[in-house]
């Protein structure tokens, strides 16, 4: 047995006394998380945006600063629930500061965050979220030239066991005997696991809703189980991953309908900041004829894989652009003759040919056996089809496709696993949308705490000799010259101009064929130096600015 000799065993003892000096500002370090967060953004906003929604008399509310900044807390601290988030608050010194509370102070109700929370629009969370992206942007987080795009269902505050059947269905005709008909096959097959369980019954979107929250939608992701859900739409900068653009969307929609709502809400942002957006990056989920043409015509470049069903060209016909017609095998031409639309709206352009052209082709019995003519269905918007096709094939295409994966999915794993965005605590779309701009605005501001802008240490300027060389405590860097052709500035490296972090280089002799066309030069007491600067080109040198001269 191990012993230290010349010491006892120590027993802290503690004693609840009251402490009559202590301020809590000298508790909380200067680097602190929150301490950092409070000096960084101005709350005072809040007050003029919030003051017509309160009288003039009457007891006073919670503070809207102090609101915010505990919805803020919530999801920086990955917490749900406003009791659990009040309870944890009272627990932390530096959040009480952020907040402005003293430690004998009483937070508020978690009552009274629901009920403020169900007070504020969504414009003022909005507003919030536009202030944050503004400094990011001071900052320079955000290049604005490349917008990922990309969505992913959110739990609703609902139950599957509450749904119940709708009086009368709202869903179109056509939409109703697809369902019956798919329900019917369903039920006759072999189901899924727990299918013949004596409370299982076969739900949808569009015969059931949801009492709870009549906005929340039946939705199910591969792997996963069928649950009532939203769907958060995002868009992200590809410079650093900023959150540019966040909505909440109904989730039995697909992706590509809610898209020209985001572009039309994104882009005056950016160009309100001075960016000009020229990409667009999503999945084959957005993929669509009229989203193509839309985005074309607000002068953005969608790299978008066009969806599989799609086919750009129709096998055994030859298609004519100028003249907008398919020359079959036979070489009968099938002209564009009228548009029409399908069950869903979308507009299609119909081709057919000539009566007595199929009536005398020899191959009409494998072409067009029972119809009295050839006829081909098209997209209306199969030039924007085309024009996308032909961007996914080329390699550009595919680098677009690792750039979008690499910057809009990280981000939704962060929000969904730390911001809280698993679920959201609220009910109705607007509560939903309030809750996923907290989720941004917490994730933007995390990001631009951790931003340390680097200082140009280093910078390259065009010198002339002379009056340069024996200045004490400066470090130059002249290019090395082996040919008499090669005197010129372009042997300096590009990434020399443009590197951000401090640059020191040693200088280079001349190549000993060439010293005897140079002088000798001297530079802060060294040997004799050389460079190849002629009289009409002046040398580039790079200046260690952190030392003085």
């Amino acid at each position: 047995m191990l012993c230290v000799e010349g010491a006892m065993q120590g027993q802290k003892q503690y004693t609840d006394k009251v402490i009559t000096h202590f301020r809590l500002s000298e508790r909380v370090p200067k680097h602190n998380l929150y301490r950092r967060l409070d000096e960084l953004l101005d709350w005072t906003f809040l007050y003029r945006e919030t003051q017509h929604l309160y009288s003039h008399t009457g007891q006073p509310s919670l503070d809207p600063v102090v609101f915010f900044k505990l919805l803020l807390v919530g999801r920086l601290e990955n917490i749900l629930s406003d009791r659990r988030l009040i309870e944890h608050c009272a627990l932390r010194l530096d959040i009480l500061l952020f907040l402005g509370y003293e430690v004998d102070e009483d937070l508020p109700w978690h009552s009274t965050v629901s009920r403020t929370r169900q007070l504020y629009p969504p414009e003022l969370f909005e507003h919030l979220f536009e202030r944050v992206f503004a400094l990011c942007v001071a900052q320079g987080l955000v290049a604005g030239d490349t917008q990922a795009v990309d969505s992913a269902p959110v739990k609703a505050n609902a139950s599957l066991e509450r749904l119940q059947e709708k009086l009368v269905p709202t869903a179109p005709a056509h939409q109703l005997r697809q369902e019956a008909a798919r329900q019917a096959k369903r039920q006759a097959g072999p189901g899924p696991l727990g299918s013949t369980h004596p409370k299982a019954r076969v739900v949808s979107n569009k015969t059931h809703y949801s009492p709870t929250d009549p906005e929340a939608r039946i939705s199910v992701k591969p792997g996963k189980a069928r649950a009532l859900n939203y769907l958060c739409s995002l868009a992200v900068d590809t410079a650093r991953g900023i959150i540019s653009h966040v909505q909440a969307d109904f989730a039995d929609s697909r992706d590509s309908l809610h898209l020209p709502s985001l572009v039309t809400r994104l882009q005056p942002r950016l160009q309100a900041q001075g960016l000009c957006w020229q990409h667009l990056l999503a999945d084959a989920g957005y993929s669509n004829g009229s989203n193509y043409a839309f985005l074309e015509q607000r002068g953005l470049t969608p790299w978008i894989p066009v969806f599989g069903q799609y086919k750009p060209e129709v096998e055994g016909f030859t298609y004519d652009v100028a003249t907008d017609t398919y020359t079959c095998a036979a070489g009968k031409p099938l002209p564009f003759q009228k548009y029409d639309t399908n069950a869903d709206g979308g507009w299609l352009k119909l081709y057919w040919a000539a009566y007595q052209d199929c009536q005398q082709c020899p191959l009409k019995p494998t072409c067009a056996p029972t119809a009295r003519r050839k006829q081909l269905t098209r997209t209306a918007f199969d030039p924007p089809y085309r024009r996308a096709w032909a961007r996914q094939q080329s390699r550009q295409g595919q680098r677009m496709r690792r750039l979008r994966q690499s910057t809009v999915e990280p981000v939704f794993g962060h929000l969904i696993h730390h911001y809280g965005l698993r679920r959201v605590n609220t009910r109705g779309r607007a509560g939903a949308h309030k809750t996923m701009l907290l989720a941004a605005v917490a994730y933007n501001l995390k990001k631009l705490l951790k931003h340390r802008p680097r200082l140009a240490a280093s910078q390259a300027l065009a010198l002339r000799p002379e009056p340069f060389w024996n200045l004490p405590g400066w470090l130059y860097w002249w290019p090395a010259c082996n040919k008499e052709t090669e005197r010129t500035t372009s042997s300096l490296p590009s990434r020399v101009l443009q590197q951000p972090r401090p640059f020191v280089c040693t200088p280079r002799p001349l190549p000993e064929q060439h010293r005897a066309e140079w002088p000798p030069l001297r530079a802060n007491g060294s040997e004799n130096l050389y460079s190849n600067q002629s009289s009409s080109l002046p040398t580039f040198a790079t200046v260690n600015l952190n030392k003085p001269a």
